[in-house]
C-alpha cells in the first residue's frame, strides 16, 4: 500500500454535490413541517407585548439622551 492509498482509507467517503443539495432540501422541508403558526389570539397577544416594549424602549432612550444633554450642558456650559 502506497501513501496515497493510505490517506483514503482514512475519509469517509462524501456523497456528490446533488445528493447533498437533495439531503439539504429534504431536512428543510422536514424542519418546515414542524413549525406551528400561532393562533389569532396568540398573534395578537404577541403584537401588543411587542408595541408596548418598543415604546418603552423608545421613552427610555429619549430621557436617557434628554437628561445626559442636560448633564453636559451643565458640565461644560
Amino acid at each position: 500500500m502506497n501513501m496515497a492509498q493510505k490517506d483514503k482509507v482514512g475519509k469517509p467517503k462524501r456523497p456528490n454535490i446533488f445528493k447533498r443539495i437533495g439531503m439539504f432540501i429534504k431536512q428543510v422541508f422536514d424542519e418546515i413541517r414542524k413549525v406551528v403558526a400561532p393562533s389569532g389570539k396568540e398573534l395578537l397577544s404577541w403584537s401588543v407585548a411587542v408595541f408596548f416594549f418598543v415604546l418603552f424602549l423608545m421613552i427610555f432612550v429619549t430621557a436617557l439622551d434628554f437628561g445626559l444633554g442636560k448633564l453636559v450642558m451643565l458640565i461644560f456650559g
